[in-house]
Parts: structure tokens; C-alpha cells; sequence
């Protein structure tokens, strides 16, 4: 399937509101609420739209500090990558695992209280970590969430 124009809008206006009814959206894009329906459905069933999610945020929960960590295996004999993955997902406080190509084998989001709550996360749960090697932290400033090329 080969999304048209019209898909792409449907598209952005999920992204900017995916709680919107198909009648709201339909009315919006000057369709009618089951031609609305019919195209969501197809692209979910196509797997364009992969599902949707609850965006929370972190700091009225009170996690005011997120940190991306780059990791670096010692060995990647010793732990495998599955193991890595599995362990470090179990952490509550890393929000994503992303494993990436570069200066680090992995890209982590940690989220935290506060800096002193970073620090036992880092310290107590991701440096004891077999297979642990090098590590680097980047605070987070601001984030601005942008919509992508659709």
C-alpha cells in the first residue's frame, strides 16, 4: 500500500491529536465519518499505523531530570546483546534502548527525580551491569517534539 496525499493529512492530524473522533476528523478534512473510518482502518491494516500510545509527562509525575546515556560494551564476547537488552530494559527508570551504530553501542533514556537520583540509577543499577563499559551522560535541557517528514 502507497499512502496518497489525503492519507499523509489524515496522518498529521492523528499525530496532533489521535483522540479525535473520525466525525472531528472528518468534518476537519471534509469527509464523511465512515470514508474517515474506512482510511484509518486501511492504513492500520497496512501497518502504517502501528497503534497509539499515551504520552505522560515526566515531570508533573515528578521525574524532573532525563538523562541519554551512551553505552559502551566491554566485551561484546562476555554479554550478549540480547542480554544487554533484556537487563537494562528491566530498569524502570530507562524510558528507551536504542542500539545504534557509532561512538557507543547503545543510546539510553533514564528518567529521574532529580541529578542525586540519576546517580544511584547509574551507579547501583547501570554500571554494575556485566559487560558495562564506557559510559557517557547528557542532561536534557528542553525538548521540542516535532512531527517527522509526514
Amino acid at each position: 500500500m502507497t499512502p496518497d496525499d489525503l492519507d499523509f493529512v489524515i496522518l498529521r492530524a492523528l499525530w496532533a491529536n489521535a483522540d479525535q473522533s473520525t466525525t472531528q476528523l472528518g468534518q476537519k478534512l471534509g469527509l464523511s465519518q465512515p470514508a474517515t473510518w474506512r482510511r484509518i482502518r486501511r492504513l492500520q491494516k497496512a501497518g502504517v499505523i502501528a497503534g497509539r500510545r499515551l504520552v505522560l509527562d515526566a515531570e508533573k509525575l515528578g521525574f524532573g531530570v532525563t538523562v541519554f546515556l551512551g553505552v559502551k560494551l566491554a566485551t561484546k564476547g562476555r554479554v550478549s546483546l540480547e542480554d544487554f537488552e533484556r537487563a537494562v530494559g528491566a530498569i524502570p527508570e530507562v524510558q528507551t534502548v536504542d542500539h545504534v551504530l557509532g561512538l557507543y553501542d547503545y543510546r539510553l533514556r533514564v528518567v529521574a527525580r532529580d541529578l542525586a537520583d540519576f546517580e544511584r540509577v547509574l551507579r547501583r543499577r547501570i554500571m554494575t551491569m556485566p559487560g558495562v563499559g564506557n559510559v557517557e551522560a547528557n542532561v536534557l535541557l528542553s525538548e521540542e517534539r516535532r512531527p517527522g517528514p509526514i
